[in-house]
């Protein structure tokens, strides 16, 4: 085994060592791995998006273990796309680090500049005027294009109505939002009776972005909230098999309506705990 090799299979004692380490056995992967040598920015993206959304995994189930390990594998995202901007020349892992580190600084003056702040509301209020101060001249069209288009469309939509809402596009209160769900399913009823697949999911779209603005008013996240509902989704479903079972039923033989009744009494069971 040489010498490279074997430096690699220490395990780290330092935060810095740590990082060494894990930065030396990328090195080896990408000179001598066929997989890791081929990888691009472009083909590792969906890498960094699923590793991304199992550590947030890891962190709705409260599972530490899996939050630790999902958590080194975004780690090693960061660091091969580091890797592979210095092998272009871009830039690398230092001065990926030291760019974070400046835009901390910069972005908290209640902290590095002792500026008094007494209260998180604050906090965060002097976090997006400094923000907003590095984008001065950019417009509000330029601010709303500029939220990747990578983020799930349910919180992509929130912040592009968010950011509408700050140059004063918006409802006066919630009310206007109900009115508008209302409308736009009028439309796409009358899309689907038309049956013109572009246009049905024209006023598709139009009906989900107006249920995120209702959500924005609401204060309630709409991702978690569409997620908390697939969650009930399955336990309810889970519930209607199980008694499927019990009943020496096949779900694909029973009626409708069978599995509706079964379906209320998972609800009914819910509401009792």
């Amino acid at each position: 085994m040489s010498e490279e090799y074997a430096a690699v299979r220490v395990c780290g004692a330092t935060m810095g060592e740590a990082v060494k380490r894990l930065s030396a056995i990328l090195a080896i992967l990408r000179r001598e791995c066929p997989w890791d040598r081929a990888q691009t920015h472009e083909s590792l993206r969906i890498c960094m998006l699923e590793e991304a959304y199992e550590a947030c995994d890891a962190i709705d189930t409260g599972n530490f273990d899996n939050l630790e390990e999902e958590l080194g594998d975004v780690l090693l995202q960061v660091l091969f796309h580091s890797a592979l901007a210095e092998e272009e020349s871009r830039f690398n892992l230092v001065s990926v680090i030291n760019r974070e580190c400046e835009k901390l600084i910069r972005r908290h003056p209640h902290v590095f500049l002792k500026e008094n702040v007494k209260s998180i509301d604050k906090a965060v209020e002097k976090w997006e005027n400094v923000k907003w101060k590095e984008k001065e001249g950019a417009s509000y069209s330029e601010r709303l294009a500029s939220i990747p288009r990578a983020f799930p469309a349910l919180i992509r939509s929130y912040k592009v109505q968010a950011k509408a809402a700050e140059a004063g596009f918006d409802w006066e209160d919630v009310s206007g939002a109900f009115e508008k769900i209302n409308e736009e399913t009028g439309e796409l009823v009358a899309a689907c009776g038309v049956g013109n697949g572009e246009r049905i999911a024209e006023e598709l779209g139009d009906l989900l972005f107006s249920v995120v603005n209702a959500s924005r008013f609401l204060n309630v996240n709409p991702e978690q909230a569409l997620n908390a509902t697939s969650e009930r989704f399955i336990r309810r479903f889970a519930h209607i098999e199980s008694e499927a079972v019990a009943m020496g039923k096949k779900l694909e033989n029973m009626t409708l309506k069978e599995m509706d009744d079964l379906w209320e009494k998972a609800k009914q069971n819910e509401k009792c705990r």
